[in-house]
């Protein structure tokens, strides 16, 4: 195995194992804040969160994508470029939050949240905090230390048990949300910046932030395009539906997040750092990309099945009686969300990893054009058909992509699935067993023996195929 594999290994490994610890942790966290705060509350932490995400757009300014996608001649080129980004970053984002505090009635009022100004001033403290730690947290997925990354998220996986929770019982408000979220960006800021190589200095240079600025500002309209897509949708239920179905309908994407997050928060970091550093090899590009998606495959296409097939019995484990509205849209973005990742995210990491985030930003803008006037006439139907429709259309950022990929690297779509084609088969016989099993009856006990009998049906067909048993048997030689 060479080095460079090697580090690629090393970094998956602490990358998952940082995921795992942290989806063992955020489930009950999740668990305990359903249970002590209403819908209304996330709701109204999903408009604050909305506003910080677009504003951390413009304080990142793509820098982040620039340290570790580009090649420096040396570690001084490095870490200057990494002082006028770190610079550049903070005093943005302390104006952008200034502008914030002016007019967060005004802000606030915008995004469907009437009279909590507070809330979004507040909550917008986040942004320089971000901004603090943004530069040293590219440097360490730059140079695969996802195992300082690890123990820096320890600490932001232990603050929603030791802060968030313990407020939320005392209080019963959304302000337990705000301020662990506020919380969790201190730590990071000061854990990442204590112990980094580079440190910030009093250096300034306008040529390097002209130099980064032809990357960057692709990256940022990147950034926009997906927050676009992200957010344009929870803009809209927000300000035509209520608080509660924003809360019910944030929380259902959130969950599905939480539960494959172990497998994509894993692995994407460390693909776009690999696929980066082998942007003018097109061959090992493409076996690199074709590695990660067969892996990620095999785990998150059963994955996104099993939450479509079990969505009542998840909703009620991690959410609660509260929660049941939530049901049938969590099913749904689970198996959507499988299917987008593996066919559609993993090409947007290709597009920057090459140097070509425009390309990434012209697919977002493209489905744009689908997403924003199916969801403004789906959500006149109501909830559910909104649910429905908002699942399904984002499906269409697979033929967008795939034919972008096509024209850049001569990955095929067929390529594609048949790289993944088991994992699809015996997803396909995993449901035809689970509805043969739903004959016996629909308890609680009975869906956990269900889910264990899928997973078994699962892997069984797996080991039919010769390469994929390969890759089950011997897993452990990619940790090593």
């Amino acid at each position: 195995m060479s080095d460079f594999n090697k580090q690629v290994v090393t970094a998956t490994k602490w990358s998952a194992i940082t995921e795992i610890a942290a989806k063992l942790v955020a489930p009950v966290s999740t668990m305990v804040l359903a249970r002590l705060l209403t819908p209304d509350a996330f709701g109204i932490l999903v408009t604050a969160t909305m506003v910080i995400s677009f504003v951390e757009i413009f304080t990142d300014a793509g820098f982040q994508k620039y340290l570790i996608q580009h090649n420096f001649d040396s570690d001084k080129d490095l870490f200057q470029s990494s002082t006028v980004a770190f610079w550049s970053n903070l005093v943005l984002s302390l104006a952008i939050w200034l502008v914030i505090i002016c007019f967060s009635e005004n802000i606030a009022t915008l995004v469907g949240n009437e009279g909590r100004g507070d809330v979004i001033a507040v909550s917008c403290f986040c942004i320089p905090l971000a901004a603090f730690s943004s530069i040293q947290m590219a440097l360490y997925k730059r140079s695969f230390d996802f195992k300082t990354l690890f123990w820096v998220r320890i600490v932001g996986i232990m603050i929603p048990l030791v802060i968030t929770i313990p407020l939320a019982f005392l209080t019963r408000s959304y302000w337990a949300l705000i301020i662990g979220m506020i919380v969790l960006n201190l730590s990071n800021a000061l854990i990442l910046t204590a112990k980094s190589q580079w440190k910030p200095n009093f250096f300034y240079r306008i040529s390097l932030l002209k130099e980064m600025y032809s990357f960057t500002v692709w990256s940022m309209f990147e950034a926009i395009s997906i927050w676009m897509t992200s957010y344009i949708d929870i803009f809209i239920v927000g300000t035509m539906l209520s608080q509660h179905y924003l809360g019910v309908y944030r929380t259902s994407m959130s969950t599905v997040g939480q539960i494959m997050g172990l497998i994509v928060s894993a692995t994407t970091p460390v693909l776009f750092s690999s696929l980066s550093k082998l942007q003018n090899d097109n061959r090992e590009l493409r076996r690199m990309f074709f590695s990660f998606q067969k892996i990620v495959g095999i785990l998150l296409i059963p994955l996104g099945v099993g939450i479509f097939l079990f969505s009542d019995l998840i909703t009620d484990i991690l959410l609660g009686d509260q929660w049941g509205e939530a049901s049938h849209f969590i099913g749904l973005w689970g198996l959507t969300s499988s299917i987008t990742i593996v066919f559609a995210y993993y090409c947007s990491e290709v597009f920057r990893a090459k140097g070509k985030p425009k390309l990434s930003t012209l697919a977002q803008v493209v489905h744009m054009a689908f997403l924003i006037p199916t969801v403004l006439w789906a959500v006149s139907y109501g909830f559910d058909f909104l649910c429905d429709i908002r699942a399904l259309v984002r499906l269409t950022l697979i033929l967008i992509n795939v034919i972008i990929l096509y024209g850049l690297t001569g990955i095929s779509f067929i390529a594609m699935v048949k790289n993944v084609l088991p994992s699809l088969v015996a997803s396909m016989v995993m449901v035809i067993g689970v509805g043969a099993l739903r004959r016996l009856g629909s308890g609680i006990y009975l869906q956990l023996s269900y889910c264990a009998v899928a997973a078994i049906i699962y892997f069984s067909v797996m080991m039919t195929f010769p390469k994929e048993r390969d890759i089950l048997l011997n897993l452990k030689k990619y940790l090593k």
